[in-house]
């Protein structure tokens, strides 16, 4: 059995990529892998708070593994962080590491470069699914998850915040892909088949903020949701 790494972003592609791997009989997860912006004390991606994450990965009771990056981070720093953090965990026995990406080719083909330069195996469970196919599975699983951040090119305030549920797929508005594969929404997942018990949230305030990067070829401007943990509100 393979020993293997999670790469945790908290949200829905993520979680039910862990599901698959979790039910893999070769694959032994043994840590969950994650960015996290050290001056804002958040998630990179979504921006969700460090202690919901931390009380992910209680609940799930696999080891968190946190990447620390600065307020801004070039690409050379990402790599170098990412580096340390891949030769820290080969050190441990890691041989595979385990992704939520469906169907972004260019992506793919950046981690599994990163990966052979270390030695590393990809595996992609979801690679190549239906995302509304997905996303079905992920509600039929009894996933639970909120949206905590939105591209506002795609997307309005209203959608920050908002549970995914059975009337989720039917309100999304043309265009914007059932799994927000191409950025347009991202979320917190509370609650899982593996979870010990689910994580009690509060939907906070809901903020706006726009990128400096004008010469950026995806979108800058974007709707957050912070979310409080009770036990720590």
């Amino acid at each position: 059995m393979a020993k293997a790494v999670m790469n945790w972003s908290g949200g829905k592609d993520s979680a039910i990529a862990l599901y698959r791997a979790l039910r893999d009989k070769n694959l032994e997860v043994k840590y969950l892998l994650t960015t996290v912006n050290e001056h804002w004390q958040r998630v990179s991606m979504h921006g969700v708070r460090r202690e919901l994450l931390k009380a992910q990965a209680e609940a799930i009771g696999i080891e968190l593994i946190e990447v620390m990056l600065p307020e801004v981070a070039s690409m050379e720093v990402y790599e170098s962080q990412m580096s340390k953090a891949w030769d820290f965990l080969i050190e441990k026995g890691v041989t595979h590491a385990i992704f939520g990406d469906i169907f972004l080719e260019d992506l793919r083909k950046y981690r599994e470069d990163q990966l052979a330069k270390k030695g590393l195996h990809g595996v992609f469970p979801l690679w190549g699914c239906s995302t509304k196919d997905l996303i079905e599975e992920f509600l039929a699983l009894k996933f639970r998850a909120v949206i905590v951040c939105a591209d506002a090119s795609k997307l309005d305030a209203g959608w920050c915040g908002r549970l995914i549920d059975g009337n989720f797929l039917a309100e999304l508005p043309a265009g914007v892909d059932p799994c927000g594969e191409n950025g347009e929404f991202h979320t917190f997942v509370f609650d899982a088949p593996y979870f010990k018990k689910p994580i009690e949230i509060e939907i906070g305030e809901v903020v706006y903020r726009e990128q400096e990067d004008k010469n950026a070829s995806w979108s800058t401007k974007f709707y957050y949701c912070d979310l409080v943990c009770k036990s720590n509100s």
